[in-house]
């Protein structure tokens, strides 16, 4: 790789950090191609991409932003998966690869500005997807108008039914 190349991968890898909304790293030591290639499309499914790239490149697109110490995660083999939609459904995916494929090993991840640890992953994989909790809360903001409106409709037809009682009792009198 040419130094125009090595500038033109640095910018670019520069360009996906400040988009992603999380960027996670894992080593991947002796993971076949095989086992990459369903993990990529697993993580495709969260709007999330693997890369695998070079420690120094990727350190070097780190210099320009204010990273902390997530420049750390980047030795050895280094796989990143770079988050452009909810974090947490790729950290399940991510989660639960490592699980399945013991060499796998999640090193962390970056998230809104800070560097957190993979304790804090699994954490974040434990957590419903960002739809499902807008269906939680849209049930909840839903839940209370609905149970006015039954409220308020309780006291006309316990009326309605007294008078059909009352029919009902007359119509059997006679």
């Amino acid at each position: 790789m040419n130094r125009a190349e090595k500038l033109e991968s640095t910018n670019e890898l520069r360009d996906n950090f400040a988009k992603a909304n999380a960027i996670f790293t894992a080593d991947y030591r002796g993971i076949t191609v095989a086992d990459i290639t369903l993990l990529r499309f697993e993580l495709k499914k969260s709007k999330t991409d693997l890369k695998v790239v070079k420690n120094r490149l990727a350190l070097r697109a780190l210099d320009q932003k204010d990273y902390g110490n997530f420049k750390s995660q980047f030795d050895y083999m280094t796989a990143v998966a770079l988050n452009y939609g909810d974090p947490a459904a790729a950290a399940k995916s991510l989660t639960k690869f490592a699980s399945d494929n013991d060499k796998l090993k999640l090193k962390g991840a970056f998230l809104d500005g800070k560097v957190i640890s993979i304790a804090e992953v699994k954490a974040l994989s434990k957590l419903p997807s960002k739809n499902e909790l807008l269906a939680k809360l849209l049930g909840t903001l839903n839940a209370v108008p609905t149970g006015f409106v039954r409220v308020l409709n309780g006291v006309p037809a316990k009326w309605v039914y007294l008078l059909q009682a009352i029919k009902n009792q007359k119509d059997q009198k006679g």
